[in-house]
């Protein structure tokens, strides 16, 4: 049973000046947990190393949706007002805290400062 989970793992270029574009910015490999972790890039073959992140939090119940995907695409790709209006609009149609939160994270990283707009100023 355990075999056929199957994370994602994200692997990036220990070093950043022999690295190529593919393993610079970072890429996700599917792997078996059983399989030992990716030492080399499959394309420059420079040394990469796995990158380890909390995983994300999933309310019992959601998978992960092509939605989820994009606005965490948007968010490493630093474009936070793009993942902030996605992830708002979702919230809005699937009434997700979770989402709601995020996007008010994702404003603020785009610059907005919700204080400082207070609807009774």
């Amino acid at each position: 049973m355990g075999d056929n989970l199957m994370p994602t793992y994200e692997y990036r270029a220990v070093d950043l000046d022999r690295s190529c574009d593919h393993c610079r910015s970072g890429f996700e490999v599917i792997q078996r947990m059983t399989e030992p972790a990716l030492t080399h890039c499959p394309y420059c073959k420079n040394s990469v190393h796995r990158v380890l992140f909390a995983p994300a939090v999933v309310v019992k119940g959601s998978p992960i949706t092509e939605t989820d995907r994009k606005i965490k695409e948007y968010e490493k790709e630093g474009k936070w007002s793009h993942a902030a209006e996605l992830a708002d609009k979702e919230a809005e149609k699937t009434k997700r805290e979770d989402l709601k939160t995020r996007a008010l994270e994702d404003y603020r990283k785009a610059g907005y400062n919700f204080d400082k707009y207070d609807k009774d100023s």
